[in-house]
């Protein structure tokens, strides 16, 4: 079941002592809410692991853009297999492209298949990937990727918590973490009052301790090869 937006925010007015948001217009908090979204993305993406089914460009760059994705992408994760009705479904594996460069420097020019044997990324060129051999306008591919976080809508001036529409994109584990920084941010607004920079300081590494212990335990209790 889908945490609300109201909710975390509900929760922080309770927090602030400011239900009536005067101090932090709610709008405000909306958009705290939706930073605290992407934050945590950047930290953890597969917060929003997403598995789908892409259609490949002719040849051999790839963009995440350009497939038809059911969410709009940040980066990607991993190719698993060919998923075309024509092809073998067969698996494909992760090669470093400067190893096939050396070794056929004229693979980009190839005659394009249905069937995907290997992909190439970088972690710089996050939505970019290429495929061997060049694929054709007829390829698949089950791609594993981290989406971004939908935005709530912020409401009007003079508005309260109540107010508040749409639900958190991320997992409810992470509805804590989603509070905290926006307490953080909160908090960074009045960082000219004593304890509020303190404040706001200890928020953020709740945060980020939690964010980080979290996947220290996934892994821990993980199946293992």
């Amino acid at each position: 079941m889908p945490i609300t937006a109201q909710s975390i925010i509900r929760r922080a007015t309770d927090i602030l002592q400011d239900q009536t948001s005067v101090r932090w217009p709610v709008g405000e908090l909306a958009r705290y809410f939706n930073d605290a979204q992407r934050v945590i993305i950047k930290q953890r993406p597969d917060a929003m692991n997403t598995t789908a089914t892409m259609t490949l460009a002719l040849g051999p760059r790839q963009d995440l853009d350009d497939g038809a994705l059911p969410l709009p992408p940040a980066k990607l994760i991993e190719i698993t297999r060919n998923m075309a009705a024509s092809s073998t479904r067969g698996a494909i594996t992760k090669v470093e492209r400067g190893i096939l460069d050396s070794q056929t420097p004229g693979w980009y020019v190839i005659p394009p298949s249905v069937n995907v044997i290997h992909y190439m990324c970088d972690p710089r060129d996050p939505k970019t990937f290429y495929v061997y051999p060049p694929a054709t306008a007829l390829a698949q591919l089950e791609v594993m990727y981290c989406a971004f976080p939908a935005d709530i809508p912020e409401p009007v001036d003079g508005s309260t918590w109540i107010d508040v529409t749409g639900n958190m994109s991320v997992p409810p584990i992470y509805a804590d973490d989603v509070l905290d920084l926006i307490l953080a941010r909160a908090y960074s607004k009045d960082s000219e009052f004593a304890g509020n920079a303190q404040l706001a300081a200890a928020y953020l590494q709740k945060a980020s301790m939690s964010l980080a212990g979290e996947i220290a335990a996934t892994v821990a209790v993980g199946p293992k090869p």
